[in-house]
């Protein structure tokens, strides 16, 4: 099948490769301009574009190419682009969605699901539509949520998953695809304000946030990352964001979290332990507050 590829991120190389070692031609890559890195002149592309470069494929910046090289279908995965109703008139395009749609639709579907507690997720390979993330469904997968999952953790395991589900969709006529469902949720891009923990809420909230990564609070008045953390339950804890004692469990409105590995402004991450050798904390002194 002569395909037209658009995608952006790591995440997008893995199917990339696939199709092209099924056999596939692909004879468009659509990919972000390349971006300026540091205060000098220099620029890289995006990791579609450089793995499109090693496997020899024609790239472009611009959607509308897709229009001229006569591809049977457009494949889409994290483009993070709008593609307009001419393209989507002109080429019919499947999309691999890392979730189980009409639940979270949009930009952080993943992020979303971990964020909100869900135990299940999963792959869509579904039709691209004017509306966002409201095309039928050809194809999917479903993938539990791990209790203790990172973000980057799963996302490789729905990248893997998606990867399989796209090759065996796309292995002969694409079946009859089945309208979505259901409750929709929209799965918005993450602000950096959410990143910052909340310790009023549960240890389980809180884990979380950290699992998806960029979780931060404040010690002293300067930022503190926190980078790996474990939840534990401990009745009568009513000490939110104060240090229960040195070795890093800090109570929270719900339960306790056990600070693993962080990282101070300005300095490389490390384990607690090392950090509280240099800070010497004391219990009490509390996470969170403004210098």
């Amino acid at each position: 099948m002569r395909l037209a590829y658009l995608g952006t991120p790591e995440l997008a190389v893995p199917p990339l490769r696939a199709l092209v070692a099924a056999g596939h031609e692909i004879v468009m890559v659509v990919t972000r301009p390349d971006r300026r890195r540091g205060r000098g002149g220099s620029t890289s592309p995006s990791p579609v574009k450089a793995a499109a470069g090693e496997l020899g494929l024609p790239v472009s910046h611009e959607v509308d190419a897709v229009l001229a090289v006569g591809a049977d279908l457009g494949v889409v995965v994290a483009f993070g682009r709008i593609i307009k109703p001419h393209v989507l008139e002109a080429l019919p395009m499947v999309n691999v969605h890392f979730s189980l749609l009409p639940r979270w639709r949009g930009a952080a579907p993943v992020e979303r699901a971990l964020l909100a507690g869900d135990t299940v997720t999963g792959v869509d390979i579904m039709a691209v539509v004017d509306e966002l993330d409201a095309g039928a469904v050809y194809a999917r997968r479903t993938v539990p949520i791990g209790a203790r999952v990172t973000l980057a953790e799963l996302r490789l395991r729905l990248v893997d998953v998606g990867t399989r589900l796209l090759i065996e969709t796309l292995a002969g006529p694409l079946p009859d695809p089945v309208p979505q469902s259901g409750e929709v949720t929209v799965a918005a891009k993450i602000d950096p304000a959410e990143l910052e923990l909340d310790w009023s809420r549960p240890a389980a909230e809180v884990d979380r946030l950290v699992r998806v990564g960029g979780a931060w609070t404040t010690w002293r008045g300067r930022r503190l990352k926190v980078l790996d953390a474990i939840p534990s339950p401990a009745a009568g804890v009513d000490q939110a964001g104060a240090l229960l004692d040195t070795s890093g469990r800090v109570g929270t409105g719900d339960g306790v979290l056990q600070l693993v590995t962080v990282q101070p402004e300005g300095s490389a991450a490390m384990a607690w332990s090392a950090f509280a050798n240099g800070q010497h904390p004391a219990p009490g002194e509390r996470l969170g507050e403004p210098g």
